[in-house]
């Protein structure tokens, strides 16, 4: 199989004060190109580290974390950072748009880091943009537009360098139960092109749309199985 992760032994501690806080401990994992998978966890469970290790945002105290052929565990942070923008389409729940720049604007910011001309930026943005049904709205700034419309720019922006993940952090947190659906329906969608999804939740009915479920409990991996009862909407 094309395996996009592959975690072994990760450790990940915390120094507070004179306290060590075992964030994770110990967890190995792999995910294939292509997976569905949803992260849960209560609150200290380790699900927001292994997020930030994943994304590359982070590395671990120990362990390795192979993504896409490459070792990342022990990258200085500016290799980090190439490799966040090729490999990783973040989505978050406070959308995280520039509130002066437009639809457009904002999705073409991860093609300026990659080195992208203009006119291809622009082209990839709007057909990213058209891909996510918000043709219409491209010239709109964050202020302009609805919870759902901004979630939608996050994930055109997400998706624009055609990462190998995306990588959605509690990403329907705040919007009302029907817009969340219509956004999960997109994720729905966008793993159904080939995309790999990873959405980090504490929300069984957002987690129920993944093939594949991964419970933390005290840093470590209490659940790892298959979604027999996966929801899809559309």
């Amino acid at each position: 199989m094309d395996k996009v992760i592959e975690i072994q032994n990760i450790v990940k501690n915390y120094q507070v004060g004179s306290v060590i806080v075992r964030a994770l401990r110990s967890v190995s994992l792999n995910i294939e190109r292509n997976e569905y998978v949803a992260i849960m966890g209560p609150s200290g469970s380790g699900k927001s580290t292994l997020m930030n290790l994943l994304g590359c945002l982070d590395t671990p105290t120990s362990g390795s974390y192979i993504l896409n052929g490459t070792d990342v565990s022990k990258m200085e942070d500016d290799y980090l950072a190439e490799i966040r923008n090729k490999e990783i389409g973040f989505v978050f729940q406070t959308f995280n748009l520039l509130p002066r720049y437009t639809a457009l604007e904002n999705v073409t910011l991860p093609l300026i880091y990659a080195g992208v001309t203009k006119a291809d930026r622009e082209k990839l943005a709007i057909e990213t943009l058209e891909q996510v049904g918000l043709q219409d709205r491209m010239t709109h700034k964050p202020n302009e537009l609805s919870g759902g419309q901004r979630q939608r720019v996050a994930i055109a922006r997400a998706l624009v360098n055609k990462p190998s993940i995306i990588l959605a952090d509690e990403p329907t947190g705040n919007l009302d139960s029907k817009t969340s659906i219509d956004i999960m329906n997109l994720l729905d969608d966008i793993h159904k092109k080939g995309n790999t999804v990873i959405v980090v939740t504490h929300e069984e009915d957002i987690a129920k749309h993944a093939a594949r479920i991964i419970r933390l409990f005290d840093g470590e991996v209490a659940q790892d199985y298959l979604n027999k009862d996966r929801v899809v909407y559309n």
